[in-house]
């Protein structure tokens, strides 16, 4: 994709007054997208399918006079700039805070199985509305102004820890905090292991304790993955378990395929809504020059617990970069 940039710019003079920074980078970047789909397979209140990809992102990075690498982000997104970061960086790693849109350590890494698309839980949507028109999962915490910091790559081994301050975090008393850790060993070529956790509250003296184990290898073509979760809930009925897995195949440098499973266990306590939530999903992608073709076709059986809430979605894009 072309960017317009511009050399000279010092975008963040105002904000970083404290430093002395040197010519900056300045990029902004969008592209030509439609999509079609339907959350809700079948159900007869879907409208018009087709939609158009209205994203604009700006980025603006540079380095000052002491070394550090310093960079912002802005997206506009639906006519709101509801995306934007900045970051700096250095020999010790990179501390970025998001003032709007990020993930956690935790949320980043809660579904990482290979796929061609999407997950095998999402795409489906039953009546827009995320806490009960979309499948469970177990994810991290979100909130405005997170600060995240990544280490360095060390011997394979990449630390990622997230903070949310209590009064800017979603449901939680207190502060919010969490971590990641993700190896890649040397002397095994294509294998991924990774372990993230979050221990915080969920209300006034309501603790919730999610955690989350994967590993991915790949080999020739094919990228394989299995991941668990679990949800440790002060309230009986709200602990769950989740196993994930999935496979892609690059058919070749232009072509993916993949097939993802997501299942979700209720804890026995759950006395009613307990069958477990199943979720599959087949995804596919093709590129050819600045063209992609991509979507998936997932269904989920028993959404949310309930066994006769059974559903069907997709979603096909077209998207150019030039």
């Amino acid at each position: 994709m072309n960017n317009l940039k511009k050399i000279g710019l010092s975008a963040l003079a105002g904000s970083l007054a404290t430093f002395s920074a040197t010519a900056a980078d300045f990029s902004v970047t969008g592209g030509a997208a439609i999509y079609f789909d339907d959350p809700n397979r079948g159900s007869g209140s879907k409208g018009n399918s087709f939609y158009m990809g209205d994203s604009l992102k700006f980025n603006a990075s540079g380095e000052t006079d002491g070394g550090l690498t310093v960079g912002v982000y802005y997206e506009i997104d639906q006519d709101d700039m509801d995306d934007y970061d900045m970051n700096i960086g250095g020999d010790w790693g990179t501390l970025a805070f998001h003032g709007s849109g990020g993930s956690t350590a935790l949320g980043a890494v809660d579904d990482v199985m290979p796929n061609a698309y999407e997950e095998a839980w999402d795409v489906i949507d039953t009546d827009g509305a995320a806490t009960s028109g979309s499948p469970h999962t177990i994810g991290g915490g979100s909130g405005s102004n997170m600060f995240k910091y990544t280490s360095p790559t060390v011997s394979g081994a990449t630390l990622t820890v997230a903070y949310v301050d209590g009064s800017n975090a979603d449901t939680i008393e207190d502060s919010y905090m969490d971590f990641a850790i993700a190896v890649s060993p040397e002397m095994v070529e294509g294998l991924t292991l990774g372990y993230a956790s979050s221990d915080n509250q969920a209300g006034v003296g309501v603790d919730n304790n999610k955690s989350t184990m994967y590993v991915k290898y790949a080999v020739g073509g094919f990228t394989l993955g299995y991941q668990v979760s679990d949800q440790d809930h002060d309230t009986a009925s709200l602990d769950r378990e989740a196993t994930i897995y999935g496979v892609s195949y690059a058919v070749n440098d232009d072509f993916s395929i993949a097939y993802t499973s997501h299942t979700m266990d209720y804890d026995a306590a759950k006395t009613t809504n307990n069958t477990d939530q199943e979720s599959t999903g087949i995804s596919a992608s093709y590129t050819m020059g600045g063209m992609t073709l991509a979507g998936a076709m997932n269904e989920v059986d028993a959404m949310q617990g309930t066994a006769t809430k059974d559903f069907e979605g997709y979603e096909f894009g077209l998207s150019f970069a030039f």
